[in-house]
């Protein structure tokens, strides 16, 4: 269910939040800008409150746990509210502990046999990270031949600047990138730009998938 409505959206800004008491008012920009979807990162300390707060702040939002590496980190943001959990690589016991709980969970996968792994265990959509560094598009068009099914949630090195690329490609759910809510915008309290941002990451998503 969570993973159709991440797809519509197709972006997943990444969040770093480190002022935990404006969790509210990055919800609300995030909304007010046309995503109702986000990852906060277990790389800042108090990502489980955040995940909280911007649940409690925005029921609608899909509130995702993202650079998570171990069982425990899965289980706190899971009863802080996540609704999915992303891990920078293929961890076999933080895949199954989210399948047993019915979680989506999102694996961080960029080979044949990582993706084997993860199919093995019932994951239908990988994170692929970092995309630029591991050959982008070109990597992922190469890796669709023989997981037709597979889609890939693409993170590292996307902005705007190459957003319509990824998003114009079938085999992509969704693109993440951190270009929306920076942590220079962030730590500025920069609202009203992350907004601003997020219609213009939403408007080539939209623009983009219509040529397909």
């Amino acid at each position: 269910m969570y993973l159709k409505s991440i797809s519509n959206t197709g972006i997943i800004p990444v969040i770093k939040l480190t002022k935990i008491e404006n969790s509210h008012l990055l919800a609300k920009a995030l909304m007010d800008g046309g995503i109702d979807v986000a990852e906060v990162t277990f790389r800042a300390a108090g990502a489980a409150e955040v995940i909280s707060r911007m649940t409690e702040a925005q029921p609608d939002m899909i509130i995702g746990a993202g650079t998570v590496t171990t069982v425990a980190q899965a289980e706190e943001a899971y009863k802080a509210g996540a609704k999915f959990i992303v891990s920078p690589g293929f961890e076999e016991e933080i895949v199954k502990w989210c399948v047993e709980r019915e979680l989506l969970v999102l694996p961080g996968c960029v080979t044949p046999t990582e993706i084997m792994a993860a199919q093995k265990l019932g994951v239908k959509t990988v994170k692929f990270f970092p995309a630029e560094q591991f050959g982008g598009l070109k990597t992922i068009k190469a890796l669709g031949g023989p997981f037709g099914a597979l889609k890939f949630v693409p993170t590292g090195g996307i902005s705007l600047k190459n957003l319509d690329v990824y998003a114009a490609e079938p085999k992509i759910a969704a693109c993440g990138g951190s270009f929306m809510a920076t942590d220079k915008l962030l730590n500025e309290e920069n609202f009203e730009e992350i907004t601003a941002l997020c219609k213009e990451a939403r408007k080539i998503i939209i623009e983009s998938r219509k040529e397909k």
